[in-house]
């Protein structure tokens, strides 16, 4: 009985350590990923109280005369500022194949609102400025820098829509705001005066990004681990870190260069597990591709927009409709959009480079990528660079159509806002009259026949972070179904199947496994020949 009993423990050996590897790296999903639990957040002295100053103890006609308040003590600031992106909505970036040149938003065409230009009015909703309605405006003036829309403790200060009177739209605050409680009770920004724009932009509460949205402020760890109030509520500059009015992070829409990023190595370092296994998934996986397993988990976010079905009216005037499951929806003004919630990501290689499409260039592929994520698994294999250049990165991929010009075969840059009469196509509803004020506003070609090319553009997922027990875990993507089905390029263990590689691991385990047999049953006979 003693040498049965024997026998059976060596012949379970081999499985009991197999069992143990793959109950190791589960058991990370409760207790490695504590990192951000150890994470101390850092906490910012409070600034001067601002309602003590008598340069604010007055009524402001102008939020120019805030402004100009501001930098009287902030001396050097304004100049700061008129460096940054925020300010500009241009940096000087190194694109791929092009070289060193501006790029930013005022350049950079989207599958959204499409673009800036002859829009200004009312995309510098999101500007860090005042007056900039056109394409003259001054950024060179530091009386028109918007302090107050980052600064803002008091969570009343808001941009107005453009409108009747000079001060409407251009980046200028709504009429109703009181300058004065505001410039009295500023601080240090919160994630309300980052999500003013950031969680809004393309038109409404998470519609362009999908994992930014108006919930962060309030949320439950299940949404983000990071920003819950019940967790470490931490703000967005506790990542984006800021020096001199310069904002770390990259958005890759309007940015090429692997620099400036926001890391999450930067607090968890790039081994933040005690399982081996899952600290050297860090080589070819970001961070983001396990623990963010889904985004737009509270509000939807536009995944599709058909602008080629805008311009309907019914009796004259334009129309909306929505589905009954609010996903589907049809305006005059935009056409046709699809939207979706508690979406997975897309996922390709990445290796923090990008390159772009600029309205001067020419449409040679259908779809046409807006933009291109470079990265490869072959990054990882090249002798002259680091092996952990390319990583698996999850990503919303925005699908549309919009508007191009079929003789000249490049993109068309429409007017959408303005008068009645001027072109904007949400006041005519006139494709043929948007394209030709658009292209003349920004003084390039427009044969005068226009259509409609599908688009897409890649928008990298950094936010909402699950919590540790929702962490993707091996099957979701080691399998025949598995999430990276369509991430080609590569051998994946447990998705391909390669006839000599499987051939060669069978044999592997069933020599192992004749290995532990032989063993067992030498030692069995071995001990009855001793005795």
């Amino acid at each position: 009985m003693k040498k049965l009993v024997e026998l059976i423990l060596i012949l379970l050996l081999p499985w009991t350590v197999i069992f143990y590897l793959v109950w190791s790296v589960n058991s990370d999903k409760e207790k490695d990923y504590t990192a951000v639990a150890d994470i101390q957040v850092e906490q910012k002295t409070p600034v001067t109280d601002h309602s003590k100053f008598p340069a604010l103890q007055k009524e402001f006609h102008s939020p120019s005369e805030v402004t100009e308040a501001c930098l009287e003590c902030h001396n050097g600031r304004g100049a700061e500022i008129m460096k940054t992106e925020h300010w500009r909505w241009l940096k000087k970036d190194t694109v791929p194949g092009r070289g060193v040149m501006d790029l930013g938003k005022r350049n950079i065409l989207n599958n959204f609102c499409i673009g800036v230009n002859s829009n200004e009015k009312l995309c510098s909703m999101c500007h860090a400025g005042y007056g900039y309605g056109d394409k003259n405006f001054d950024f060179h003036d530091p009386n028109n820098i918007d302090c107050l829309v980052c600064h803002d403790n008091t969570g009343t200060y808001k941009k107005s829509k453009p409108g009747t009177g000079s001060m409407t739209g251009s980046g200028y605050p709504q009429p109703s705001v009181d300058l004065g409680k505001v410039a009295r009770n500023v601080g240090y920004p919160h994630k309300n005066n980052c999500g003013a724009c950031h969680f809004t932009g393309g038109g409404g509460n998470n519609v362009k990004h999908g994992d930014l949205e108006n919930a962060l402020n309030h949320c439950t760890r299940e949404t983000d681990v990071h920003m819950a109030a019940d967790g470490k509520n931490m703000d967005c500059t506790a990542c984006h870190k800021t020096k001199d009015h310069q904002v770390k992070g990259q958005l890759y829409m309007v940015s090429s260069s692997n620099s400036n990023r926001a890391t999450c190595v930067e607090c968890h370092t790039d081994r933040p597990h005690k399982s081996k296994l899952l600290n050297d998934h860090y080589e070819l996986v970001a961070c983001q591709t396990c623990h963010i397993p889904t985004y737009a988990k509270e509000a939807p976010t536009k995944i599709y927009w058909d602008w080629s079905t805008a311009g309907k009216l019914k009796n004259g005037k334009p129309y909306t409709e929505e589905s009954e499951d609010k996903l589907h929806e049809y305006s005059s003004k935009h056409g046709d959009a699809v939207f979706g919630k508690d979406l997975e990501p897309e996922y390709v290689w990445f290796n923090g480079t990008a390159g772009h499409h600029l309205i001067e260039d020419k449409i040679d592929t259908v779809p046409l990528d807006l933009n291109t994520l470079y990265g490869s698994y072959k990054d990882n294999l090249h002798p002259q660079v680091p092996r952990d250049v390319s990583r698996i990165w999850p990503v919303k991929i925005m699908r549309g159509k919009q508007i191009y010009d079929t003789v000249n075969k490049t993109l068309i840059q429409p007017k959408l806002v303005g008068k009645k009469g001027s072109g904007a196509f949400w006041a005519d509803f006139n494709w043929q009259a948007s394209a030709k004020a658009g292209m003349a506003y920004m003084e390039l070609p427009y044969s005068g026949h226009y259509g409609f090319v599908e688009t897409r553009s890649y928008w990298p997922i950094n936010h909402m972070v699950s919590p540790a027990s929702e962490a993707l875990q091996c099957a979701d993507c080691h399998s025949s179904h598995g999430r990276l089905v369509h991430l080609t390029g590569f051998y994946l263990p447990g998705r391909d199947h390669h006839r000599i590689t499987d051939m060669v691991g069978l044999i592997l385990i069933l020599l192992a496994f004749a290995g532990a047999m032989a063993h067992g049953t030498l030692r069995v006979l071995s001990n009855r020949r001793d005795k």
